[in-house]
């Protein structure tokens, strides 16, 4: 509750003004549908074809394998990080393709976080099984010949797969009254936690981005990962980041808090009122 309220005092104070809810899930199209089974039914094909090459060698190279099989693990935290902040900062949901089918979820679930809790299977698992289709391709094309090319196929393979289960972990941190094994399992820190994600919440959505365990976001924030990444983009571009998110206001005034890397004369300008 206190940290709705936060989030709801920050909202007003950076004004931020987010797209209309109905058009974001008026955007959940019978096309934007179909895209997503496709994407299931190719991505599972492709972990078939990935793990059919991996198995026979598991009793050979336990160790070298379950090591690989938990460094995929964390690194999907990473991963799943990275593609949460470039949905959540850059682009526009009237992209052509990505827009609808990647960047819309992201953009609604911050003018409705409980949406997410309402999607089925296909809807909260098909865009994540579409962006690990070609590293999995990637990881089952690999010659299985030495410990090194082993060791990256069965980390891409557990990145795809903990990657899978992402929007599923996500969508378990928005549930009013999760079943009790989720609770232990959030508990103990093995999936995302609901109120370690509820920092990510707090407006102008801009830090703790990983959300499949969320054990990379305090480092990430630390580092000032994104915050870095997002100077060099604005610095380079002159685009503001979250500007299509939270409005053209509240963006720039987030960054006018770390200071702007955009010259004056390359900002959006701000919105005239009529009357």
């Amino acid at each position: 509750m206190l940290n709705e309220q936060a989030g709801m005092m920050r909202r007003k104070l950076l004004e931020v003004r987010h797209r209309d809810r109905k058009s974001l899930r008026d955007g959940y199209s019978r096309a934007v549908r179909r895209f997503e089974i496709a994407s299931i039914l190719a991505y599972a094909g492709v972990m078939t074809w990935l793990v059919s090459g991996l198995v026979p060698l598991a009793s050979e190279y336990p160790w070298l394998m379950a090591s690989a099989f938990m460094f995929g693990f964390v690194m999907a935290d990473f991963v799943s990080g990275v593609v949460h902040w470039l949905a959540d900062t850059w682009g526009s949901p009237d992209m052509p393709v990505i827009g609808q089918a990647l960047i819309r979820p992201f953009r609604e679930h911050h003018v409705d976080q409980k949406e997410i809790t309402r999607h089925d299977f296909i809807e909260t698992n098909g865009n994540n099984c579409f962006i690990s289709i070609v590293p999995a391709i990637c990881g089952a094309l690999m010659p299985l010949t030495g410990a090194l090319n082993l060791f990256v196929a069965t980390t891409i393979f557990s990145v795809t797969l903990w990657v899978l289960f992402t929007n599923q972990f996500h969508k378990w941190a928005h549930l009013d009254d999760p079943p009790r094994w989720i609770r232990v399992l959030q508990r103990l820190n093995l999936v995302l936690p609901r109120d370690h994600h509820a920092v990510h919440h707090g407006a102008p959505f801009a830090k703790y981005y990983c959300i499949t365990v969320g054990w990379m976001n305090e480092p990430l924030y630390r580092l000032r990962f994104f915050e870095i990444l997002e100077w060099i983009i604005s610095a380079a571009t002159g685009s503001t980041p979250r500007e299509d998110d939270i409005g053209a206001a509240a963006a720039r005034a987030v960054l006018e808090e770390t200071g702007s890397p955009i010259p004056s004369d390359r900002r959006t300008p701000e919105p005239r009122l009529e009357g």
